[in-house]
This record gives C-alpha cells, sequence and structure tokens, in this order.
C-alpha cells in the first residue's frame, strides 16, 4: 500500500482539535467518565459532553449529547449516578444535573440564580457540597423587567479594591459562599454568609458531619490577599471553626480518610510569589503546628505547564492514598508529574514521571487503579489508566492522533545561562528540515512570569514551524519549576537576569549552522510581550518582532490591571507614588526610543490583566519614532485569546503573526 501523505499543522486545525477534561475512575475501578470540547465551525462556539469508557479498553461512547456545555462530571460514592454542571436550559446559567450511570435522562436538581464553583458529593450521597455565587439582586429585577433590560446598566457603584478579574468582567456584589444541596430534591441551603468575605473550596469531612473550606477574614481581603485561612463548618448546625496556620496563600484543603488530618497546598508569608508551592499538612484538631512536607526537595507544587490547546491541565486537591501517604502534581523541568510522599514527609516517591504533563487523576476505592490525563509534545493530551500494583500504565482514549500530521522534529537541550547557570530549552526544526540550508528563526518568550515552558504541545509552535521558521523557546530565570533561586532572580529586577538568559540562548542558538543570523524574530505575550518589549529597546539583533498583550508602563499599569495594586508586591512592595523612578526603569517604555525593529502589536479589547492602553503605548510611540508597525485588535476578548479565544481569531491571529515575519524574516 502507498504511504500515506503526512500534512503540515495548519490554523484551521484549532476547528479540528477536541479537548479532554474532567476524568473521573468509577468507585468499582470499571468506567471512566470524562468530557469532550468540541467547536463547531459555523458559530464558533465550543460545546462539551459527557463521555464514557471502560478500563479495560473495550469500550468508549457519548453519554451526553446536545450543543450546550456539559462539565465536572463527578461519580456518587456508590458509582450509580453521575451528577454535572451543564447550561442545556439556558445559555447563560449552568444548574447541576444527575443522571443515572444505567443511562435515561440527565436530572436537573438545581434552580440557583448565579455561579456555580466546584462542588462534591457528600460520602453518604445524599447531598453536594457546593461554591455558589448569587446574582446580584440588581441583575435579577433587570432581567425580570423588559425595559430595565433594554436599557441595561445605569451606572457601576464601586466600593471594593478588586472590582474586575479577566474573562469576567466586572465582579458583581455577591460574594462566593458555601452551600449543601440535597442530591435528591436539589433543596439548598447556605452555610456561610458575607458581603466581604468569599468562602471558597469546600470538601466534605469523612464522616461528611463538617466541611473544610477556604476564606479570607482580615478586616479588608482586598488590602490583605495573602491572608487565607482554613476553616471547617459543621453541616447540621453552621458552627465554624478557624484552623491556625501560618500566614499566605493557600489552596485545595482536604480531610486524610480518617479526619485526622488536613493537607493543603501554600506558601507561607506575604508577598512571596517567588516562593514555590508547598504541600502542607496539620492536624485537624490543631495539636501539632502545620508542617510543610515539600519544603526540602525546592520543587514547585503545579499542574502548570504552559500550552495554547488547553488540556486538561487542573490543580487536582492533595489526594490521599491512605491515611500515610499523599498524591500531587509538580511542574519541574518541563513536565509536570505525580508523586507522592509519606505523612512525616519521608519517603518522596514518583507515581507518573514520564516526559509531558500530567493533569486531572482519580483512584478507585480500593486504590489499586489510576486514570489520569497525559499529554505531550507531540500529543494534545489522553486518558491513561496505571496499574498499582504491576505499575505498569496504559492509554484508554485516541482524540486527536497527529499520525498524519509532519510536525516537525524537537531538540530538548541544556545550555549555560548569562550567569554560568543550567537552563533548559527546546529547538523545533521545521518538516523536511534540512540541515545544509539555512532557517529563520522565532523566539518565544512565555508569560507569567512564574510557570514553565515545556514537554506539552504548543500548536503555535508547529504552525510556525510549519511555514518554515525554526522555533526555539526556553525556561529562563524568573520562572518556576527550577527552584526558589530561579524564579526570585528576578524580584524587583524585571529585565536583568531574564533578559540575559534569553540574549543567552539566542546566542547559543544562532551558533546553529542552519540559523540565518539576519533573519531572526522575536515574539512573546503577557510577560513574554513585556520581554520582547525590552528586547526591541535594548538590542537591534532582531529583524522583526511581534509584541502581544503586552506590559509596556509599570507606572500606568499599576491599578489599571485587574491585578491591581498587588503589581507593587513584585517592585519592592512600593507603591508608584513612593518610588516612581523605580517602576520607570523597569518599564520598557523608559527605552521605547532605542527601537528600530518592525513591531507589529496584538491586543485583545476586552483585556483587564495587561490593559489595552500599555500596548497602544507602544504603537503609538513606534509610529511617532517612524518604526515599522501596525497594531491588531481583538474585540470582545480577554487576556488569554491565544488558548481561550474564539477559534476564528484564534486563527487570525496567528496569520497575523506569520504574515508580519514573513514580510521582514523571509
Amino acid at each position: 500500500m502507498p504511504t500515506q501523505k503526512k500534512h503540515h499543522i495548519s490554523a484551521e486545525d484549532l476547528y479540528k482539535f477536541q479537548q479532554i477534561a474532567d476524568c473521573r475512575i468509577s468507585p468499582n475501578g470499571r468506567w471512566v467518565v470524562f468530557c469532550i470540547q468540541r467547536t463547531d465551525r459555523k458559530t464558533n462556539k465550543n460545546y462539551s459532553n459527557l463521555w464514557i469508557t471502560s478500563t479495560k479498553g473495550s469500550e468508549t461512547r457519548q453519554f451526553t449529547y446536545g450543543d450546550h456545555k456539559d462539565s465536572q462530571s463527578k461519580w456518587s460514592p456508590d458509582g450509580t449516578r453521575i451528577a454535572f454542571v451543564s447550561n442545556r436550559e439556558n445559555e447563560k446559567q449552568s444548574q447541576i444535573y444527575v443522571i443515572s450511570f444505567d443511562g435515561g435522562e440527565a436530572r436537573k436538581i438545581t434552580d440557583l440564580k448565579g455561579t456555580i464553583g466546584i462542588f462534591e458529593w457528600s460520602p453518604d450521597g445524599k447531598k453536594l457540597v457546593c461554591q455558589f455565587r448569587k446574582k446580584d439582586k440588581e441583575a435579577v429585577e433587570r432581567e425580570k423587567d423588559e425595559k430595565k433590560k433594554e436599557m441595561g446598566i445605569v451606572s457601576r457603584h464601586i466600593t471594593r479594591v478588586f472590582y474586575k478579574l479577566d474573562g469576567s468582567g466586572f465582579l458583581p456584589k455577591e460574594r462566593w459562599h458555601i452551600w449543601t444541596i440535597d442530591a435528591h430534591t436539589g433543596k439548598g441551603k447556605q452555610l456561610t454568609d458575607s458581603d466581604i468575605y468569599d468562602e471558597v473550596e469546600p470538601q466534605w469531612s469523612p464522616d461528611g458531619s463538617e466541611i473544610v473550606f477556604c476564606s479570607n477574614h482580615s478586616g479588608d481581603p482586598d488590602l490583605d490577599p495573602d491572608a487565607i485561612d482554613l476553616f471547617t463548618i459543621s453541616a447540621k448546625d453552621g458552627k465554624l471553626r478557624k484552623i491556625e496556620t501560618p500566614i499566605g496563600p493557600k489552596e485545595k484543603p482536604i480531610f486524610s480518610p480518617d479526619g485526622k488530618w488536613l493537607a493543603y497546598f501554600g506558601r507561607e508569608g506575604r508577598a512571596q510569589n517567588w516562593k514555590n508551592v508547598s504541600l502542607w499538612v496539620i492536624p485537624t484538631d490543631g495539636s501539632e503546628k502545620t508542617k510543610n512536607l515539600t519544603a526540602p526537595f525546592d520543587f514547585n507544587v503545579s499542574s502548570w505547564t504552559i500550552n495554547d490547546v488547553p488540556g486538561d491541565l487542573h490543580m487536582m486537591p492533595p489526594t490521599w492514598l491512605n491515611d500515610e501517604r499523599i498524591c500531587f502534581q509538580v511542574a519541574q523541568h518541563g513536565n509536570t508529574t505525580l508523586k507522592s510522599i509519606a505523612l512525616d514527609g519521608k519517603e518522596l516517591q514518583t507515581i507518573i514521571g514520564d516526559s509531558g504533563v500530567v493533569g486531572s487523576f482519580s483512584f478507585d476505592k480500593k486504590q489499586t487503579k489510576l486514570v489520569y490525563f497525559h499529554g505531550d509534545m507531540i500529543d494534545l493530551g489522553q486518558i491513561w489508566i496505571r496499574d498499582l500494583i504491576t505499575e505498569r500504565s496504559r492509554k484508554l482514549t485516541n482524540i486527536n492522533v497527529l499520525k498524519n500530521r509532519d510536525l516537525g522534529k524537537i531538540e530538548e537541550v541544556w545550555f549555560k545561562g548569562a550567569a554560568g547557570n543550567d537552563l533548559q530549552g527546546w529547538i523545533l526544526k521545521p518538516p523536511g528540515f534540512d540541515e545544509n540550508k539555512k532557517y529563520p528563526s522565532i523566539l518565544e518568550i512565555h508569560g507569567g512570569p512564574r510557570v514553565q515552558y515545556g514537554n506539552f504541545f504548543m500548536h503555535e509552535f508547529y504552525y510556525l514551524a510549519a511555514r518554515g521558521y525554526v522555533v526555539y523557546f526556553c525556561n529562563p530565570r524568573g520562572g518556576q519549576g527550577y527552584g526558589e533561586a530561579h524564579s526570585k532572580a528576578i524580584l524587583n529586577r524585571w529585565g536583568t537576569a531574564d533578559y540575559e538568559d534569553l540574549m543567552a540562548w539566542a546566542d547559543f542558538v544562532q551558533q546553529k549552522p542552519y540559523i540565518d543570523t539576519k533573519r531572526m524574530g522575536v515574539t512573546g505575550g503577557s510577560y513574554g510581550g513585556y520581554m520582547t518589549n525590552w528586547i526591541i529597546g535594548h538590542i537591534g539583533r532582531f529583524g522583526a518582532a511581534v509584541t502581544q498583550r503586552s506590559v509596556s508602563n509599570l507606572i500606568s499599569m499599576y491599578g489599571s490591571s485587574d491585578l491591581n495594586w498587588s503589581f507593587q508586591e513584585e517592585f519592592g512592595e512600593e507603591a508608584p507614588w513612593d518610588n516612581l523612578e523605580n517602576y520607570w526603569q523597569q518599564s520598557p517604555m523608559k527605552y521605547i526610543g532605542n527601537v528600530k525593529t518592525p513591531t507589529l502589536v496584538i491586543h485583545s479589547e476586552q483585556d483587564l490583566r495587561c490593559p489595552l492602553e500599555q500596548d497602544e503605548q507602544v504603537f503609538v510611540a513606534l509610529k511617532k519614532l517612524g518604526v515599522d508597525t501596525e497594531m491588531v485588535l481583538f474585540p470582545n476578548e480577554p487576556h488569554g485569546i491565544s488558548r481561550g479565544g474564539r477559534t476564528d481569531r484564534r486563527i487570525e491571529r496567528l496569520n497575523h503573526i506569520v504574515r508580519w515575519f514573513d514580510r521582514y524574516l523571509k
């Protein structure tokens, strides 16, 4: 038979890719429920439905149907029912549904007006605990009155500092609170209530008598955002109890199976974002001090390895394998692995350590089977099962198989940074690469800054390579994944160690015989946009640049971003009016007069993380300087357009990037 010709990655492939999410194994270990998200090419809307696969790999079938969004699938403790969130009756209002695993129609059990966050079954399967935020009374009244609905919002009365969030817009006055919901009748009971505090991430105690959650009960949580504490509340009478823990951000608390311990993720101290997230434990009765189990290992407890095709990289709560061991994700050296550690902080073990990323995972009731999401450089992600007795893994799904795509060849390298430090990078060569030819190249810079590039699929990189570019990317100092010293290197020193490492990386790559040193480009988004702006203001080695959703002026960024005043935590804990020169010294706009590099500016009009004015300043300055420049804006899109934007706009963005680089590098 003739060999099937392989095609190159295209921008339009974004319509074909499907995303797996929320994989959960049944208590008896026989089945896995998961979600598949797809895009309707005609409407550019995203939909998701539930699917079922056998852990034997013998059967995979769609479980729910329809053009809507089904998500957060959760097995009942006895494995007979699946609860999930869906907007099937009202596109703008999701509810919780329950469906029998034996089949039949899904039954809506809630009739809430507001936003449903995470939820969990009670141990006896009779109730659900839910994180829920009511819709503001004014919004409810406006929806009931056609005249008011037509007129829209008259004004916004804002009293809190953090009043908006990228991707969500202006925040409601209502706060997140803890509710319990009867799994049969759907009757809800609100357990917490406050106009000031948010209560989030609830989890049941093993006997169902208490619920643990996170909340910030400081005088003004917006002005002391790291003062997050753990609380328990009685499911019966609402009695509240604070668990004494060190000051610092905390998330995802969970009881041990015997109810004697709480495990959670967090950092100690205020304004210490450069620190690793760690795994902590504390006795529920407060008889001992909190212990940081992962402190000796200098790694970041996290799920995040950056990508642009949203995979199932959920940060899962600490998972107790028994009363003595805890399982958790670690983002390190370009991978997201799954590890476990004993309660005494000893015997660190790697459960899943393959090259790539581990997303959501779950164990069966006997804890002999582990189901998990895993993706890598050439696979957008599949569901795998691991037999914990034989320690063998097997793939259960085959979604988005790219066997008919020529992706090019990718090479992982370690090299020396500007200070003699060890750095990790990757070089992607175009399909049909010829070592005797000279190629144009593009340096890609990640956002964050405290994230990592790594062994996960990046559609943008493969698309650029398919257009004939060598694409190279690395993890310079300032990001996570390489220890606290690596992360802290740019604290109040943006544009120093990070810039030096990126230039050392460019030096390393341009020495390759296949690199045309006169046709090198640079691009990045968010903090990567900041670094793109910084680079073109300091050196003229690149023939073209594309700066995306960037930061350019730290002074005007203060207070205008949804991160608000908290930027000062990164810059010496001083506000601009206390040290204006420090902010200006680290702002790319200070050096914009040096730019001669042709630069395309890309931004989203509803970006609340890096406001539009940040890139407008760049565009106007370059125009005034006579530098070749254009600006492309995307309406109705938030900050993360590259991975979560409307598909036609994501494609348009990619085409503009290629158009610009083709103009100046080919």
